[in-house]
């Protein structure tokens, strides 16, 4: 009898002690479904570091993450020349780089050897040579390579030859496969042959895009149709001054002269302008 009444005083505690170790291991349970997630989710938002300082990480976070930067104008674009002057302490012995009719046939490799030297250039599209993914990936190739896109309209036609719904699907058709492609609306807007209408430069403001002709270009005249001849022409023109816009196309004499030209430039002083620098009209702005 005291045997079995033994046993019974053990069963008895053990089943109490059971219990007890139900109890403690349900309790962390419940509090982690109130306070204690609220003390985790803080710790995700703040930590405390060894000289008992609170810093908050998700504001240390934010504060670490990289921003754009925008860099203020240092140029502007002469409305009558067309050439780039400097507003207030930029470096007046600049000429800026610019090349037509891309991508044709070596807009690419002119880009490569730029990229190559340092030099900042716009490269003006025509929407014909874009309509192929082909020629939609170099497109995007020559953007992410840091160079400026501008709009040369669609076909490369004479404006004043066309009506004013005709001159708007030249200039938009091309804004908007340069989106598309880049993500990014060209900034600079140049009719072929210079030839502007005043629906075109209405459109251009509009867009916020900045007209721009040119200071001086030789490679589409037959006599400097040769990597010698464009070469000392781009040099030693007379036309060649602080703030000069230089127009050249994609063409095979001027990408093998590209490097030799601007080697000869920078050999008498002249350094190249990044065209972000310029100042860039707002949708709707007029140039004075």
């Amino acid at each position: 009898m005291r045997k079995n009444l033994l046993y019974i005083s053990l069963f008895a505690l053990l089943l109490l002690s059971a219990c007890s170790g139900d109890t403690k291991t349900k309790q962390p349970a419940s509090h982690a479904s109130g306070s204690e997630t609220e003390d985790v989710e803080n710790e995700s938002e703040s930590m405390e570091i060894d000289d008992g300082e609170v810093v908050d990480v998700e504001e240390e976070m934010e504060q670490e993450e990289p921003m754009d930067i925008v860099e203020e104008p240092l140029y502007a674009l002469n409305p009558k020349t067309y050439s780039i002057e400097p507003i207030k302490d930029a470096d007046p012995q600049i000429v800026l780089l610019t090349i037509d009719d891309a991508p044709d046939k070596r807009a690419l490799d002119m880009a490569k050897t730029l990229k190559e030297l340092n030099v900042p250039a716009i490269f003006f599209v025509n929407g014909h040579f874009i309509t192929t993914d082909e020629k939609k990936e170099t497109l995007k190739e020559i953007h992410d390579m840091g160079f400026m896109i501008g709009n040369h309209t669609k076909t490369h036609a004479n404006l004043k030859s066309l009506t004013e719904e005709e001159q708007q699907d030249e200039i938009l058709s091309v804004n908007e496969i340069v989106e598309e492609v880049t993500g990014e609306k060209p900034k600079f807007f140049r009719a072929p042959f210079g030839s502007n209408t005043d629906y075109s430069r209405n459109l251009a403001e509009q867009e916020g895009m900045l007209l721009m002709n040119w200071s001086y270009g030789y490679d589409f005249v037959k006599e400097y149709m040769t990597k010698e001849s464009i070469t000392d022409i781009m040099i030693n023109t007379e036309l060649l001054r602080n703030g000069s816009n230089l127009l050249m196309h994609d063409r095979e004499w001027t990408a093998d002269a590209l490097e030799d030209i601007v080697n000869g430039l920078r050999g008498k002083g002249y350094e190249f302008v990044d065209p972000k620098l310029i100042m860039i009209l707002e949708d709707g702005e007029a140039a004075e």
